[in-house]
């Protein structure tokens, strides 16, 4: 059955490391028969979270800031599967991830009890050095807070400058992962 996926990339370069997790995740998704629909955070406009609590009143548009949070909402409410991608940023995920991510409470705001849609989510990390300790712990957490399905997660160390990744095996992983889903 093909599913309907959206990347939410929170890395700020468009080709590195993290694009290319991207790419292979994508190649073996599609190749599966999944439609992979790509956000690059960085060249968005996106503010942060007000911590409002007043959206929800429409569904098409749910938060109350109109940025370009609007062109990921439909995407994100029709998505099977979340992909989370990032560099790894002082033990964590990228500010423009973090804040995407918070304003996803908009969709969440339209349903009673401030249900979140439920959805499968996939991780993909690229790192100069190692330390996922405390991003897989956030993420395991959001899965189970959320009753989101962890589907998997790939987690690239040293790789820093663009390109580094070239060659890596945990590209294979990204396209295999992509490929089960």
């Amino acid at each position: 059955m093909s599913k309907k996926i959206v990347v939410l990339n929170g890395s700020p370069r468009h080709n590195g490391n993290t694009s290319a997790l991207i790419e292979q995740f994508a190649k073996g998704a599609a190749e599966a028969g999944h439609t992979v629909t790509r956000f690059d955070l960085q060249s968005m406009n996106i503010g942060g979270c007000l911590g409002c609590c007043k959206g929800g009143t429409d569904p098409a548009s749910p938060c109350v800031q109109k940025d370009d949070m609007n062109k990921i909402y439909p995407f994100y409410t029709d998505a099977d599967i979340v992909v989370l991608a990032s560099p790894l940023y002082y033990w964590g995920i990228s500010g423009q991830l973090k804040t995407a991510f918070d304003r996803l409470f908009a969709v969440a705001e339209c349903n009673t009890g401030y249900a979140n849609p439920k959805k499968e989510c996939v991780l993909l990390m690229a790192a100069e050095g190692n330390g996922y300790e405390e991003t897989v712990f956030w993420y395991e957490r959001l899965m189970k807070h959320l009753g989101w399905t962890d589907k998997g997660k790939v987690l690239c160390s040293g790789v820093f400058d663009i390109g580094d990744i070239k060659g890596n095996p945990k590209l294979d992983d990204a396209y295999n992962l992509g490929r089960s889903i």
